[in-house]
């Protein structure tokens, strides 16, 4: 999505991308181009009919139910990309793009090796490595620009499966893998206290951890995540609004949480703009360090700067918060020159 300036001067203000999956960055032209110089037989012939499926059009606004965004969009999207010779001109255009558009010089991608290998039919470490090959083209075209790949282990996943993909982290761990996380949606099956001793052992390895919780439901698994594993981030993580001492625990241990707006009322985590700007502001308050993100910019038809724009007109944060929120991303982030999660950032 084209961006507009947030600065009031000519001048447009560094950003930082924390929390982005691969699967709903790429823009619905690139996909349709890859997914036809594949020979992918598509839902549609349509280009238009196309982007329908692949970006999110409106807030979820049905009731007390959520829009699930896995299968309707999600998967289309990941089985596009399911193929070395389709990920690195993917990654490299998710990067350039977002440094063209909106001066994103410090971009992290996070994606899930396992959903790109078409169960099994492709072999990982091709798709990892185009990935990466992905990454490294995008930073030779534009050396202003840093980012690095994290990977995410899945809720849907059986623990081999996802250990499997950590072992693939730490394997390239020097060749711009910076973080692990874990993502997808609640699952009966999956359960957060056998992951513990993972995400400990990849903080000693130096990885920044950050994962996927607090997002819906009860916060139960949040307080067990920051009690336990005591993560660099927390993706999303609003339900702490609600919990006024997981918020005393995530200020006083210094855990950022990766705020997506338009994601949370595409979603339906928030049904309005005040209920968004409630427990935002009440996270704010509390002195929990906030990032602010797009979730996968091009499925939930926005942009970083977008994002920052839409929380000042809706009176969410002033623009001297805003500020101070954008220069936490680049404080919290895992981009860092020897690839270590505690070193210094040198911009």
């Amino acid at each position: 999505m084209e961006a507009t300036s947030f600065s009031s001067g000519t001048q447009r203000p560094r950003l930082a991308e924390l929390h982005t999956h691969l699967g709903g960055s790429v823009a619905p032209s690139i996909l349709w181009s890859i997914a036809h110089d594949q020979g992918m037989k598509l839902p549609t012939k349509d280009y238009w009919e196309f982007e329908n499926m692949v970006v999110i059009k409106e807030p979820f606004r049905d009731g007390g139910g959520m829009r699930r965004l896995d299968e309707k969009y999600y998967k289309l999207c990941e089985l596009i990309q399911s193929s070395p010779s389709a990920l690195s001109p993917a990654v490299r255009n998710v990067i350039g793009g977002a440094y063209r558009a909106n001066n994103v010089v410090l971009h992290e991608l996070r994606f899930n090796p396992a959903k790109r290998n078409r169960a099994g039919e492709r072999d990982l470490d091709y798709i990892i490595l185009s990935v990466i090959n992905g990454v490294e083209r995008a930073l030779l075209e534009y050396p202003m620009v840093q980012a690095g790949i994290i990977f995410e282990l899945d809720r849907s996943f059986d623990y081999k499966l996802n250990t499997t993909l950590y072992e693939k982290a730490c394997k390239y761990q020097n060749r711009g893998v910076i973080g692990v996380d874990v993502a997808g949606p609640q699952d009966d099956h999956f359960k957060m206290e056998e992951y513990v001793d993972l995400f400990v052992d990849a903080k000693r390895r130096g990885f920044g951890v950050t994962i996927h919780t607090g997002e819906e439901g009860d916060p139960a698994e949040m307080r067990l995540v920051v009690d336990k594993i005591q993560p660099h981030r927390i993706g999303h993580g609003i339900r702490a609004a609600t919990d006024p001492k997981l918020m005393d625990k995530l200020t006083e241990q210094k855990i950022a949480l990766e705020l997506c707006p338009t994601s949370n009322l595409n979603i339906g985590i928030f049904k309005t703009w005040a209920q968004l700007r409630h427990a935002y502001r009440t996270l704010l308050e509390a002195g929990v360090t906030l990032t602010i993100n797009t979730d996968g910019p091009e499925m939930h038809g926005t942009n970083l700067t977008h994002e920052l724009q839409l929380l000042e007109e809706q009176e969410v944060f002033s623009r001297a918060e805003l500020e101070r929120v954008k220069e936490n991303a680049f404080r919290v982030t895992f981009v860092k020159p020897n690839g270590s999660a505690d070193s210094k950032l040198q911009l």
